[in-house]
């Protein structure tokens, strides 16, 4: 049998270059706008300022980490970029993955909605575990790298 639509691989890259680019389209403004905020952060808030909230005791900058990241919920991306700019600040690589996992699953602004859709209790015990367990994660993490290298 021979194939009668020769042309439906190269159409089917066509569709998904379109949906790629439509997709970067779609999160451009977003990045945009995390590029402006972080030069905003970086012009407001004095490196002093930074090094007063992150002491570099272990213990205190990761929970300071992922206190941030939780309040901050957001697209994991933007996350990375603004680690990149904490650990360009000096913040500890234990702070920083605590704020990138908490960013991504703790959901301090979305909680009224998950409790709406989910419930209170489910919401509740959801937000506490992924908090607590990121700060695991981020221990966890960084110590194989420290093994590692």
């Amino acid at each position: 049998m021979t194939n009668p639509k020769p042309n439906g691989g190269e159409r089917s890259i066509v569709i998904s270059f379109y949906r790629a680019f439509r997709s970067l389209g779609t999160a451009l403004p977003t990045l945009l706008g995390v590029v402006l905020l972080l030069g905003l952060f970086l012009t407001l808030v004095s490196k002093q300022f930074i090094a007063s909230v992150f002491t570099g005791e272990l213990f205190h900058d990761t929970i300071i980490g992922s206190a941030m990241g939780s309040i901050a919920a957001g697209n994991a991306v933007n996350s990375y970029i603004i680690g990149g700019e904490l650990m360009n600040k000096g913040v500890s690589l234990f702070a920083i993955t605590a704020f990138i996992v908490t960013w991504v699953t703790v959901a301090v602004t979305q909680f009224p909605a998950e409790v709406a859709f989910l419930g209170k209790r489910f919401a509740v015990i959801r937000n506490s575990l992924s908090f607590f367990l990121a700060i695991l994660v981020s221990v966890a993490t960084v110590t194989t790298l420290m093994v590692v290298q």
